[in-house]
């Protein structure tokens, strides 16, 4: 016994050529053990052969003779796992070699079925108390603003790792393309119509008006002179200049009422006019021609067929910009964001238990649609080993712990055949 508390206290193996020399050691240590049984049986029975009939060597020579067989025993069931014993190809030995690949499944299967499955990681996460967790590291502050500053690196990296011919073919695609798709006068008609129907451009015949009136009031000049070219020459000039500043006072006059009359028949003629506009847009094919060919002349013009590269030159900079200044409004409000909701995570447990549930089945999903890949690893690595390699990976894995089998073997052997011949001295002498 104290040989196998040595054993186990030795370390345990970290690599390949560190499990090589400790298995080497223990098979060393339990052949050493097995051979001598093998000396003290023959020690005792060559002096029994030559007349010494102490009673002590019979009792010794039944516990070496039964260590013995224990040991060879025990060593041919460890040997018959890995390799035929003394290279005689016996049936059922050499297990491992000759039936790794359904070793490999078992295997797979074993660590599947209990260790690898979703309940047991669903259980296990749960009980960690992850979102409890999270929320007390989050409410601090130093720790809000290092997960906004490895937020705004792992932004940058990401729009820094876009191709940007691929970001302005998806601009032109989601964008550009789907703006020229469709027609755009009946669409353009029906909005328009949406608004008269609500009112809004009401505001815009005012803006009509009131234009025409500021331009009639500048016109004085032109309008008298207008009056004067167009009466005959022998007209006295003062006619011409009353006529033309009484033509422009009515003009002044009729604006005026226009302007602050809402009811007025021009204004009401301006609307008739939209409300027509609109009809056209959505009915007149001669109409709808001209608004493609217009929408044709505008998504052609060089200002919209490089509008994405300048789309995304200016929205890329200017999140690479925000994500790498530590105090732009994008990192501060994710720093912010992330210290109240780990905050929500520890006083609120309504929060905290929709944080569980979520978390709950993700990882439900992740091991049902995981861990067969995870655990299908197992088997497939052991596949692709040939039958020897197999055996000896195994072996330097688990092969220490198998010699602790031949030396309990060697010791049981021992103590059962020292008390199988005790009990027949007592019985029988």
């Amino acid at each position: 016994m104290v040989m196998s508390e040595q054993l186990s206290m030795m370390p345990t193996p970290t690599n390949e050529e560190e499990r090589r020399r400790v298995l080497r050691k223990h098979k060393i240590a339990v052949t050493s053990l097995l051979g001598l049984m093998a000396v003290v049986f023959l020690s005792c029975s060559w002096a029994q052969s030559q007349g010494n009939d102490a009673a002590w060597i019979g009792y010794v020579r039944a516990a070496a003779e039964a260590g013995m067989v224990g040991g060879l025993a025990d060593w041919f069931a460890v040997t018959a796992l890995f390799k035929y014993p003394m290279g005689i190809p016996i049936p059922h030995t050499a297990i491992i070699p000759n039936k790794k690949d359904q070793v490999a499944g078992v295997l797979s299967d074993f660590v599947s079925e209990n260790f690898l499955n979703a309940r047991t990681i669903t259980d296990k996460v749960m009980a960690a108390g992850i979102p409890e967790r999270v929320g007390r590291w989050l409410a601090k502050p130093e720790n809000a603003e290092r997960v906004s500053e490895e937020a705004g690196k792992f932004t940058v990296r990401m729009v820094e790792g876009i191709d940007p011919a691929e970001a302005e073919t998806f601009i032109n695609a989601q964008l550009v393309d789907r703006l020229a798709e469709p027609i755009w006068g009946p669409p353009l008609g029906r909005t328009l119509e949406g608004l008269i129907a609500d009112g809004k451009v009401d505001p815009v015949v005012d803006d009509i008006v009131a234009w025409g009136r500021r331009k009639v009031d500048n016109m004085e000049a032109t309008v008298v002179t207008m009056i004067d070219e167009r009466m005959p020459r022998w007209a006295p000039r003062f006619a011409k200049e009353l006529v033309g500043q009484r033509v422009y006072d009515e003009m002044v006059a009729f604006m005026e009422d226009v302007d602050t009359n809402p009811h007025h028949e021009a204004r009401r003629g301006i609307r008739r006019q939209i409300t027509q506009f609109a009809q056209d847009l959505q009915f007149d094919g001669e109409m709808i021609s001209r608004v493609e060919a217009l929408k044709a002349d505008i998504m052609g013009s060089s200002a919209v067929t490089s509008a994405a590269a300048s789309i995304w030159e200016q929205v890329s900079a200017s999140i690479v910009a925000q994500a790498s200044d530590g105090g732009s409004g994008l990192r501060r409000k994710a720093a912010a964001s992330a210290r109240e909701w780990g905050q929500k995570l520890v006083d609120d447990p309504a929060v905290r238990a929709d944080a569980e549930r979520a978390l709950k089945k993700a990882t439900r999903f992740a091991a049902d649609n995981g861990a067969d890949q995870i655990v299908g690893i197992i088997a497939e690595t052991i596949e692709r080993w040939d039958g020897e390699e197999a055996a000896e990976k195994i072996e330097l894995m688990v092969g220490k712990d198998l010699q602790f089998i031949r030396l309990n073997g060697t010791i049981v052997g021992a103590l059962a055949g020292l008390a199988i011949y005790t009990g027949s001295q007592l019985i029988f002498y």
